[in-house]
């Protein structure tokens, strides 16, 4: 039930400092929502970020909120994305933090504060159906800069409150100009790496093996189960990997497959990476259930830089199979299976 005390005319941003949010931060004054930032220390020693996001903040004339969120961060996100490689798997840690972090932090401190609406500066859509009362994501106008993959574990109690600014935009110039003309320090500021809480610089590798983690070497095998070679350890390698296997078998070599229980990788062709059929667990879906789509040609991502691609969904327990009508190359175990009616999103899970 909505909150009547909670007022619509304010809004909570969440702030990073760089040109994206800046400039949603610039288009929700426009349209008269009285504005604070909210910044997100997720390793809370980033005193650089904190500046940045406040001198933002002080150009837009707005009253920016920091706060450490460092140790539900490191327990939540950098755990499960150590965790999973450990186990042979790629996470994707935007989508782990959006729900348990991000958007719940947001929701929270906006309650607290009063204000109905949030916001941030990813590049989606948000829409309503009235037949069915539900909200849900939709892709961007943008294709190239669409996030909506990342957002498919929110539920409807974010969703019927989130505005995305940024997702009508077709061009990431038009979000730099719309900086520019406001003559914002941050205009020019190149997009932040993927991964929030590793340098640029480094590599997952080396960042988890400094928390003290690693995998045994194990064998490299054909798909027949032959011994091809040594590996350095589960940890090194992900599905679809061909440079740096540290093996020669006289023709371009692919992992395949990676099994955690006989620490042993499949080494392979390309054309052994490709499969029409993908199943997930960890379902979450926002827009219906699981049963409402059994049975139902959908659209599906297996990766964040893939296109939806064409597939029929079966509900198989607790998991879904979707049978994809062109195979799909590198599903990739701990990746997300992203589900999508037209160009809205209606839920997803973790490929298995």
């Amino acid at each position: 039930m909505e909150n009547t005390k909670l007022d619509k005319n304010k809004i909570l941003l969440g702030l990073s400092g760089g040109v994206d949010s800046t400039a949603a931060a610039l288009l929700l004054k426009e349209k008269g929502f009285e504005v604070t930032g909210y910044y997100f220390d997720v390793l809370g020693t980033n005193e650089q970020g904190k500046k940045d996001a406040q001198a933002v903040a002080d150009q837009l004339g707005i009253e920016l909120i920091c706060e450490d969120v460092s140790a539900e961060f490191s327990e939540k996100v950098i755990g499960n994305f150590c965790s999973e490689y450990l186990r042979g798997r790629t996470p994707n840690p935007c989508v782990v933090c959006n729900p348990w972090i991000k958007f719940r932090r947001l929701i929270e401190t906006a309650d607290r504060l009063g204000i109905y609406y949030i916001a941030t500066g990813h590049y989606c859509r948000i829409s309503y159906d009235e037949t069915t009362g539900a909200y849900y994501v939709r892709r961007a106008a943008n294709e190239r800069k669409d996030q909506s993959y990342m957002l498919y574990r929110l539920g409807q109690d974010v969703l019927s409150r989130v505005i995305f600014p940024l997702g009508e935009f077709g061009d990431k110039e038009e979000i730099r100009d719309i900086a520019r003309e406001k003559s914002l320090q941050n205009a020019e500021k190149k997009d932040s790496q993927e991964i929030c809480f590793i340098d640029p610089t480094d590599n997952y590798v080396e960042y988890i093996k400094r928390l003290g983690f690693d995998t045994e070497p194990g064998k490299f095998v054909d798909k027949e189960g032959k011994e091809l070679g040594e590996h350095k350890g589960i940890l090194n390698y992900t599905i679809g990997q061909r440079k740096g296997l540290g093996i020669a078998i006289g023709k371009p070599a692919f992992v395949t497959k990676m099994d955690i229980d006989t620490n042993q990788i499949t080494i392979g062709d390309n054309e052994d990476l490709f499969s029409p059929y993908v199943s997930a667990g960890g379902v979450f879906f926002t827009y219906g259930t699981a049963a409402d789509w059994d049975g139902k040609q959908i659209l599906a991502k297996v990766r964040y830089a893939a296109q939806p691609s064409e597939a029929v969904l079966n509900v198989d327990g607790k998991k879904i199979m979707l049978t994809f009508k062109e195979p799909q190359r590198a599903a990739t175990p701990g990746q997300s299976l992203v589900i999508y009616s037209d160009d809205r999103v209606i839920g997803g899970g973790f490929i298995e």
